[in-house]
């Protein structure tokens, strides 16, 4: 019934531009992700819109492993989402969107708790680079409640966000999904996410490495940071030992990739100069899966996916459009 089920957070994203001095003077790691309570998410708002007085760009639907789906779904692909928002507005904009792109979810014929739906407050600096900061809200709270077992049972892949290993109850929820794949012969796809959150939880991820994963989507930081290889050669060679396949990003050089079978290959891309990162990674793992699902070898998936890659940090924004996405991927 679908391509891949994904589970992860479900976040709205408050894209801003900002300077490099509004990022130094916020205290946030450039590139990084950080979580916040609600007390720091308000104090970073009134800095960049009270003090600074820059205006909110965009408003749209994120979360790492929703735009991953979102580009499958965007490339025809059958797609299932699993997340937890707040019966609120931001709630609402969040499921509205899935709607649109005729994402199947959890809350089809019910209707969300109560609660604050999570936000990831984006900002952009003129590099191009992201620095996110992200109130999970009750997303923190995200389950095994939230999975939908016939629908994963029915899928190709299953797609789980790292992010998820931040908290007892997400690490849960992704050992309960990871066990219902297996079950059901379906792929186990994991994405690393973020370098802190390698280093901040490695116990979580090693855990779900012992469950069984098929796939590893990682930046080359976040390869580096896990394997506690020197250099990106020997984290590739670290990668396919585990007899798990690979798909290994390196900016805009392109991709390291293996099949769990043997050695790395390389796949080049073509440079292009960044507006803003955000979401490519998500992208790449989108184009990459819905390939895959198609039945192509990974070395070729993933050379349909760097287009879509560059596509995407071309322009300001975490997610490209349908039409941008069905005319990329048909090339």
């Amino acid at each position: 019934m679908y391509d891949v089920y994904g589970v992860g957070n479900a976040l709205v994203d408050s894209e801003y531009r900002v300077s490099e001095a509004l990022l130094t003077e916020s205290n946030f790691p450039k590139s990084g992700m950080s979580l916040v309570d609600e007390a720091a998410r308000a104090q970073l708002l009134q800095l960049i819109e009270t003090t600074h007085g820059i205006s909110r760009e965009k408003l749209a639907s994120g979360g790492s492993a929703a735009n991953t789906i979102a580009t499958v779904a965007g490339l025809g692909g059958r797609t299932f989402y699993s997340c937890k928002v707040a019966n609120d507005d931001t709630g609402d904009f969040f499921l509205g969107d899935l709607q649109r792109q005729k994402i199947d979810h959890n809350y089809v014929g019910s209707r969300p708790p109560s609660g604050v739906t999570g936000e990831c407050i984006s900002m952009i600096t003129p590099d191009g680079e992201r620095t996110l900061v992200t109130h999970l809200g009750i997303t923190q709270s995200y389950s095994p409640q939230e999975l939908v077992e016939s629908a994963l049972m029915q899928s190709k892949y299953l797609y789980i966000e790292g992010y998820l290993v931040s908290s007892e109850s997400g690490l849960e929820a992704a050992l309960r999904a990871q066990a219902i794949a297996k079950s059901a012969g379906v792929q186990i796809a994991l994405t690393l996410s973020d370098i802190g959150m390698v280093e901040g939880f490695r116990d979580h991820f090693e855990t779900l490495f012992e469950a069984g994963v098929d796939l590893v989507f990682a930046n080359e930081d976040e390869a580096l940071a896990w394997t506690g290889a020197p250099n990106r050669e020997t984290a590739a060679q670290e990668l396919a030992s585990s007899q798990s396949a690979f798909a290994m990003t390196m900016s805009g050089e392109g991709a390291l990739v293996g099949d769990g079978q043997g050695a790395a290959v390389f796949v080049p891309t073509t440079r292009v100069v960044p507006v803003d990162t955000t979401g490519a990674g998500d992208t790449f793992a989108g184009g990459v899966l819905h390939f895959l699902a198609q039945g192509m070898p990974l070395e070729e998936a993933t050379r349909r996916a760097h287009p879509l890659a560059s596509a995407v940090v071309s322009q300001f924004g975490a997610r490209l459009s349908s039409i941008e996405l069905k005319t990329l991927g048909a090339l």
